[in-house]
């Protein structure tokens, strides 16, 4: 599904300690709102990596280019910038990013 991704957020709170995964392959900086909501912007370095889900999750791809299967799933879909997909809470997906890196924005939803 395509996406109007966001330029910038403001009026936020960044938290300075980084979320990094699979040895700093994937990281991501959280951000706060006055609502309470909370996103995480991040990059994801060329390789494959799964991930479980708390909460539904949103995620769009702001640069670069990733494939992504569900759990459950048979098929990989591909996403590329200004594209994005939802996981479901309580699952997970794995995430395949072949080339440059990907830059995402994840909104807990």
């Amino acid at each position: 599904m395509s996406s109007a991704i966001p330029m910038e957020f403001p009026h936020v709170t960044a938290v300075c300690k980084a979320n990094l995964y699979f040895g700093g392959k994937v990281a991501s900086h959280t951000l706060l709102f006055a609502d309470g909501s909370k996103k995480t912007l991040g990059l994801i370095y060329p390789g494959e990596y799964h991930f479980g889900t708390g909460a539904p999750e949103k995620m769009e791809i702001v640069a670069g280019a990733c494939r992504v299967k569900l759990d459950g799933g048979a098929a990989w879909q591909p996403y590329s910038a200004g594209t994005f997909f939802r996981v479901p809470g309580g699952s997970g997906f794995t995430v395949a990013v072949e080339g440059d890196i990907a830059e995402y924005i994840c909104s807990f939803e």
